[in-house]
């Protein structure tokens, strides 16, 4: 087993720790220390679990500390740039030569396209990816995503994001290492499962907010839905205030209707009462007309209550208004309806007609409403006068006289 304290790799630790903390830009979100002392650490286990010896492993350890270090210095051929750095800390701290080369072909073993062939390659290259397999994957991938955006390489929307991740995962990515591949691929067959499951996701939810969007394209805009809601509303708000109106008027004229019969005609047989017979003739004309006007104005019309096909399809018959439909059968009636809803131009000219018979049929109401509060307050006051000039001149007073 190799020495992992060994001398040089603890003083290559300390070099890279100042070169990546103290060198690196900030917006290397995921290319950072924290990401080569994971790829450390997982060379470390393949190096116990492949049987390296302790020169190769050393070799290891130093491209796993040196691999990334190149991004302190430029942002391409990093992996070149780490060659340089790596061989300049070698050459002061009196490495050997045939070591140095081995690192350096190591650190370049990590570049994404590169085929590995000998073992230590396999190594670092599986060490270099094993986060794949880690449960920490969706961390580092979603650094790797901004820390792209950052440096202005690559801009990716989350659903952009996970088919970069899952063709990598499918296409280009495999562990080589024998011990990587029983060991980690079951962690990288999660992830992609997790990949391909939020992607399946992102699909349904993009179907839904399409279908949403069509329909929403289809169906009446808002704007004009509101205007049949609040004007449908006005006019039935306007027609309960008129069938209101009409039945005070109708009840006050039938209590004062009453109260003339029970208690003021009876006294006209009275030849001293005569002289009140003119103004209560007046009054209950008033009241009984007034009574009924009150009732045209809240009788409701009589209509046929049926309609044909050909009504239908001219579009000749407001399939809204009961009046029309009401002798009709359920099956014609549920046919009529479902051509109307066929045709979205049908939907508005029909809400259009049953707004527009509402309004007449207001304008009936509140007209003869009109009218009818006129002829009860002129018959008010006509009466008070016809009951003062009767008193005046045909009182009893003027009687006995």
């Amino acid at each position: 087993m190799l020495d992992n304290q060994s001398e040089i790799i603890q003083l290559a630790k300390q070099h890279v720790t100042d070169l990546l903390e103290n060198h690196l830009d900030e917006r290397y979100l995921y290319h950072n220390l924290k990401h080569t002392q994971r790829v450390v650490k997982s060379t470390k286990e393949l190096i116990n679990a492949c049987g390296i010896t302790e020169e190769e492993g050393e070799a290891l350890l130093l491209a796993a500390w040196f691999h990334d270090t190149g991004f302190t210095v430029s942002l391409d051929n990093h992996e070149e740039m780490g060659c340089v750095l790596a061989e300049d800390f070698l050459s002061q701290q009196g490495y050997s030569a045939e070591g140095t080369a081995l690192v350096k072909r190591l650190i370049l073993a990590t570049q994404r396209y590169f085929e590995p062939e000998t073992e230590l390659e396999k190594i670092i290259r599986d060490a270099d990816c094993s986060h794949f397999a880690k449960k920490t994957y969706w961390e580092t991938t979603d650094y790797l995503r901004e820390e792209l955006a950052l440096l202005d390489l690559e801009y990716h929307t989350h659903e952009e994001w996970l088919d970069v991740n899952i063709a990598f995962f499918k296409k280009e990515h495999q562990y080589y290492t024998e011990y990587a591949r029983n060991a980690w691929q079951k962690g990288k067959d999660k992830n992609l499962k997790q990949l391909l499951k939020e992607k399946k996701a992102e699909i349904e939810i993009a179907k839904k907010e399409a279908l949403k969007a069509k329909f929403k394209s289809d169906s009446p805009d808002r704007s004009i839905q509101t205007l049949y809601r609040v004007t449908l509303k006005n006019h039935l708000k306007l027609s309960d205030i008129a069938d209101t109106k009409a039945n005070i008027l109708l009840s006050v004229n039938a209590i004062i209707i009453s109260l003339v019969l029970a208690n003021l005609i009876p006294k006209l047989d009275n030849p001293s009462n005569t002289y009140l017979i003119y103004p209560t003739v007046i009054f209950v004309l008033f009241s009984v007309v007034s009574m009924v006007l009150s009732i045209l104005a809240t009788r409701p019309n009589i209509t046929s209550g049926e309609f044909t096909h050909q009504d239908v399809k001219d579009r000749k018959v407001n399939l809204l208004f009961f009046g029309n439909f009401h002798k009709m059968s359920l099956n014609d009636y549920e046919w009529a309806i479902t051509e109307l809803v066929k045709d979205k131009d049908y939907v508005y000219a029909t809400l259009t007609k049953d707004l527009y018979f509402l309004g007449k049929v207001l304008e009936r109401k509140y007209r003869i409403l009109r009218v009818t509060y006129n002829i009860f307050m002129v018959g008010m006051i006509v009466t008070v006068i016809a009951f003062g000039v009767a008193f005046h001149f045909f009182g009893p007073d003027r009687l006995a006289l």
